[in-house]
């Protein structure tokens, strides 16, 4: 049988060759990524407002999706943007109005995950500097504390005193930071009222050292405040880095969309084991007492709302001259492609 050897190299390359046939499809159903490191930045993270990411990051999220992510933390939304726009972030865990805006002064960025379906927003006096307020237009000529100017805390508090004929030029904008930087200032006494997240607003109504005056907390707050539903938090980015990366893209919306189904489920030790230490601002109970008044604010499945967005633009075109509703290409701001694939696979 000197043909021997003959058929055991052609069985083997055969062998090897179904092998790798049936070893093709898996390889293929895993889209490389174009980008496997990613700089996101984040104005606060310590707040709820980011839990999602925080919860995909300190689960693992990113990393299975094969992603080294890099966060870097901002005193508030406006200052991650600029990190995106000046080149040292490839994309913003911020709000969403900030596509809107950016799109107004000529650039072009877009959401591709929802974090937030309210904003979880509340604006609040302090009974020591201002024991005779009455009504929104006592903050005349008062010093009002927000997360950093031009963040979505800056724009709920231009918003409030909007309607009361107060413009921003009335008052002056201090920029607090979200954690214990925005308690101290207001416990001290550097600021007559504040606008913020939880869990810093939580932290001092339950200390009676606040008088919330308007609350984006709830899903029903939010739609007295707005007159409809409106996305906040998400991850947003410049059109031209989701049309270059979408394999990315998709990596980041999975990851974002698989902490969103952990967190329904959630209990509040799952949370606290969770999130690092100084997270909790040292008030371990307070701090899930805040929890539970924004958990419905969190979205469930990434996607953002049709409706939502054109709430943002409403809002956002009511106390901002610069801003045109007409002029704006609200379809251009987000993209529910990514949260609905990533929806689908995680079942959320």
């Amino acid at each position: 049988m000197h043909d021997t050897p003959f058929n055991r190299r052609t069985f083997a390359a055969v062998s090897a060759l179904s092998t790798a046939s049936f070893a093709a499809p898996a390889l293929l159903a895993q889209t490389p990524l174009e980008k496997t490191k990613v700089a996101i930045a984040v104005g606060g993270k310590a707040a709820f407002y980011y839990l999602p990411l925080t919860i995909a990051e300190q689960l693992g999220y990113f990393k299975a999706e094969g992603l080294e992510v890099e966060i870097s933390d901002f005193a508030g939304g406006s200052r991650a943007l600029q990190a995106v726009v000046g080149g040292s972030a490839d994309v913003v865990s911020g709000a969403f109005e900030h596509t809107i805006n950016l799109q107004s002064k000529g650039q072009k960025f877009q959401a591709f995950v929802l974090q937030g379906r309210a904003p979880q927003i509340s604006v609040g006096i302090s009974p020591k500097t201002m024991p005779d307020y009455k009504t929104v237009s006592d903050l005349r000529g008062k010093k009002i504390g927000v997360s950093a100017p031009g963040s979505s805390t800056n724009m709920v508090a231009n918003l409030i005193l909007s309607r009361a004929g107060v413009k921003p030029g009335d008052v002056s904008f201090v920029g607090v930071g979200t954690a214990a930087g925005a308690l101290a200032a207001f416990r001290s006494g550097q600021i007559d009222a504040m606008s913020n997240t939880d869990p810093v607003m939580t932290m001092l109504e339950q200390k009676g050292e606040i008088r919330i005056i308007a609350d984006t907390r709830t899903l029903k707050g939010t739609v007295d405040v707005f007159g409809g539903s409106m996305p906040a938090g998400c991850l947003y980015a410049p059109v031209e880095f989701v049309q270059k990366n979408p394999a990315t893209v998709q990596a980041l919306a999975n990851a974002i969309v698989r902490s969103l189904k952990w967190l329904q489920t959630a209990g509040p030790s799952d949370i606290v084991k969770t999130v690092p230490e100084a997270y909790l601002l040292g008030d371990r109970a307070l701090y899930l007492a805040a929890f539970d008044k924004v958990r419905e604010a969190i979205s469930q499945d990434g996607v953002l709302s049709d409706e939502g967005a054109r709430t943002a633009l409403r809002t956002l075109a009511s106390f901002d001259t610069t801003i045109k509703a007409e002029k704006i290409d609200l379809a251009m701001t987000y993209t529910n492609t990514f949260a609905r694939k990533a929806k689908e696979r995680f079942k959320a």
